[in-house]
């Protein structure tokens, strides 16, 4: 970010003694041992310039930045044991902090298990003549991210204990720091993993299909920090375009003297630079009592949007009043000085639901529609499982993101370092963020599990703190609690807290299968889909998850054999061309009203090959101009959708059936179908994905026809609505316009080519359709529908 300069009203001077007292720490003066990776199952080429020199340098709190800090990432002495007490003699080895236990960039790759305690010891030092407790200035330490269960120790002196495995803590030790050096450090986590019933995410102890390697410890970067005695402890930034204002409150944590005029003030340089004499107050400054709100004008807000992430610089500090001066003619002129400071950004951005010019309720983001389309993102690593191994890794899976033409990405039931939100918020991609599921799992029918009382307060504090701690971020705008009733429990309460900690944003209650009917979407999950949920009154549909279309590469996956994906292809073509069939599909149903969609996913995951790229991001494994081209046509303005034959999905539509194998020509326009059966669709067994029984169907095979009447013209854009499961056969006039192969959870659009359309004849047509199905749920329904491109508005 750009520098801040000293604002002009007020003048503010910085104190030459708080620039004196900066505590310049530095790290530890232990012999670091030869340091080596693992030898894990696959690597990122990032890897290879991990060393305990350079891991992870980069200041980890991109939204309120200090100069002074410390970083404690690097070599720490470990031991994985059941003692609850350590001596030094007692640790195992050397571990590389922040990546977890389990991992090859640990250098250790063991797994803890419930059992068992995962100890840290490290030391550092102060310079000599600059301690907290000498200067008077407070000193923190800060984790990123600890899982799980942590107790810290300075000293020998217990300093605090965190459970949670997501949310960033801090405990202050300056009590704790000696005069003699060195100061000593030991964390002491417990992880239950899936024997336990905290937030977890896709963690379990026996990894398999969609579960992944356990992780334990410290997975995010430690540092420390000198603060004055009263500091900024957090902020809550809040964009109010329709005020062209950002709200900001200043947290400030610590006793502030009760002599003296100490106030809170912030500036935007930009604005400041605009130099606006006309206007009759400060434009891109505010000050204010310490406790008060500050509202910050902004003269033409430029908006933050995936195309154009505008990031304003921010600058909020404590200052004090140092003396005031009268000068003869001009007033009083009062100089401030500084206390303390950070640097910041924030953005201007609202995201809504509002209806469209046909009343459809859509997701809008600065009062315009937007569709919202991107990946299912897990944020595994194969080389540091939860953590990433450089920044440039966080970096580049956003850059690979955006490359494909896509502009959100739904972080799936993990929470990321902030600087990951920081690239989404500096190149432009939307943020849906899940909460990490936990405890016990439902079905798809079952109501909410019953959580103790101990499980369901630990996920309301974890979650509130996520909220709170990644509130600033503009592209964050929707929280997901859920997902396919994982954990799932008081759904409505949930939402409404969910809502009251963060009014600013959409709450989507539970993505895929467990919808309550509370919160701003409804989401369903289709593999591979895609498909759309009916529309709402009050709501916006939404696809939470569709694709998952896998393709194991040779040399870049988790393991040789047994690779999994939900539909499977041996080469890229293939690949490409099964995921553009997808798109082509799923813009239809941008015209009925679907407004945002979300693909399985980023990356693969250990034995999951699904992703856009390997495991090991060497490979972008599709052709990416063909990809991004496929998905900037999901921007254009919705297409019109004309049902021309209708579907049952609204009302049963009459046919000719029969389960036992027909004569040859039963496609044909003039078989004599009076001998079979006549009922209603769909055909298929109740519990099917996506069904809407009409008439039961629970035999091998089905063979359907019905006439229909598309009047004095053939629609040139037809496209079929069909729903099968499994392989389906579609004739118009005795001429096969398709097949289609295994399965659908939903009805999905599919293009007809020119000689399928070529079939079609103005006025009566004879349809035929032949489903086969070989196990689980059976179900067949088609139709048929014109959709046309909207013109360009002038």
């Amino acid at each position: 970010m750009n520098g801040v300069p000293t604002s002009t009203v007020p003048r503010v001077r910085t104190s030459a003694a708080l620039m004196a007292s900066a505590l310049v720490l530095y790290s530890c003066l232990c012999v670091q041992a030869a340091w080596k990776p693992a030898d894990g199952p696959l690597m990122t080429k990032w890897s290879a310039e991990v060393s305990p020199d350079n891991v992870w340098p980069e200041y980890p709190r991109p939204q309120m930045v200090r100069r002074d800090w410390l970083n404690l990432n690097g070599l720490w002495d470990y031991a994985i044991t059941a003692k609850d007490r350590m001596q030094p003699r007692d640790f195992d080895g050397q571990i590389l902090v922040p990546f977890p236990v389990e991992s090859a960039l640990s250098g250790v790759m063991k797994r803890v298990g419930p059992d068992n305690r995962l100890w840290y010891r490290r030391t550092f030092e102060i310079p000599r003549g600059r301690r907290g407790h000498v200067t008077g200035r407070r000193i923190l330490i800060h984790f990123g991210a600890v899982d799980w269960d942590t107790t810290v120790w300075v000293n020998g002196l217990k300093v605090g204990s965190h459970r949670g495995g997501y949310d960033p803590f801090t405990f202050d030790i300056t009590h704790a720091v000696k005069a003699e050096e060195p100061q000593t450090i030991v964390v002491s986590v417990w992880d239950p993993s899936d024997a336990g019933t905290q937030p977890r995410g896709k963690q379990v102890r026996k990894p398999r299909g969609i579960w992944y390697t356990p992780v334990t410890g410290i997975w995010q970067t430690v540092w420390i920090e000198p603060v004055n005695p009263f500091y900024i402890e957090s902020l809550e930034m809040t964009p109010d375009l329709d005020a062209a204002t950002l709200k900001l409150k200043v947290n400030v944590e610590g006793n502030v003297p009760r002599t003296g005029t100490y106030r809170v003030m912030a500036e935007v340089p930009e604005q400041l630079k605009l130099g606006l004499p006309s206007v009759p107050k400060q434009m891109g400054a505010a000050d204010a009592a310490i406790g008060e709100e500050l509202e910050i004008p902004l003269a033409d807000p430029k908006l933050w949007t995936p195309d154009s992430p505008h990031l304003y610089d921010l600058k909020v500090m404590i200052a004090r009043k140092a003396r005031e001066t009268t000068v003869t003619g001009t007033g009083t002129t009062t100089d401030w000085e500084g206390v303390d400071s950070v640097q910041c950004y924030f953005a201007m951005r609202k995201i809504s639901i509002e209806k469209d010019e046909e009343g459809i309720n859509r997701l809008f983001l600065n009062g315009k529609p937007l569709f919202q389309y991107g990946p299912l993102d897990q944020g595994w690593w194969p080389d540091g499982l939860y953590t990433a191994p450089a920044d440039a890794a966080l970096r580049y899976d956003v850059e690979v993101t955006k490359q494909l033409g896509m502009n959100m990405a739904r972080k799936h039931v993990k929470v990321e370092p902030d600087r990951w939100y920081y690239w989404c918020d500096k190149l432009g991609l939307l943020v849906w963020q899940d909460m990490p599921s936990g405890d016990r799992y439902i079905r798809r029918t079952q109501p909410d599990i019953v959580r103790t009382k101990e499980s369901a307060e630990q996920f309301e504090l974890e979650w509130s703190r996520i909220i709170k701690a990644f509130y600033n971020h503009p592209s964050i705008v929707m929280w997901v609690p859920f997902n396919e009733g994982w954990g799932q429990f008081d759904t409505d309460r949930i939402v409404q807290m969910t809502k009251d900690l963060d009014p600013i944003r959409l709450v989507n209650n539970a993505s895929g299968w467990t919808d309550r009917g509370v919160g701003d979407v409804h989401d369903i999950h289709r593999y591979p889909g895609p498909a759309c949920p009916p529309l709402e009154e009050d709501r916006a549909v939404v696809l939470g998850e569709f694709g998952g279309l896998g393709l194991p590469v040779r040399g870049h996956t988790w393991q040789d054999e047994k690779n999994w994906g939900y539909r499977s292809y041996d080469n890229r073509a293939e690949l490409t061309d099964a995921y553009l069939a997808l798109l082509d599909n799923l813009r239809p149903l941008i015209g009925g009203g679907l407004t945002a969609a979300v693909y399985t996913q980023t990356s693969d995951v250990e034995i999951e090959v699904n992703g856009l790229m390997t495991y090991d991001r060497a490979m972008i494994k599709m052709d990416t101009d063909k990809v991004r081209a496929a998905a900037e046509k999901l921007y254009l303005p919705p297409p019109i959708v004309t049902v021309i034959v209708p579907t049952s999905q609204e009302d049963g539509q009459i046919w000719r059936y029969t389960t036992t194998a027909p004569a040859s020509g039963w496609q044909q326009s003039d078989f004599d179908d009076s001998d079979w059966d006549i009922g209603k669709g769909g055909f298929g067994t109740e519990g099917t994905p996506g069904a809407v029984i009409g008439t039961t169907w629970d035999t091998p095979d089905i063979w359907l026809r019905r006439t229909i009447d598309l009047e004095s013209t053939v629609p040139s854009e037809l496209f079929l609505t069909i729903h099968h499961d499994e392989d389906a056969e579609v004739y118009i006039n005795g001429t096969r316009i398709t097949k289609l192969n295994e399965h659908t959870s939903g009805y999905v659009r599919v293009a007809l080519d020119e000689k399928a359309l070529a079939a079609f004849k103005p006025g009566l047509n004879k349809l035929a359709v032949h489903c086969h199905q070989t196990r689980g749920g059976q179900y067949i329904d088609v139709g048929f529908v014109d959709i046309k491109e909207r013109p360009a508005k002038k």
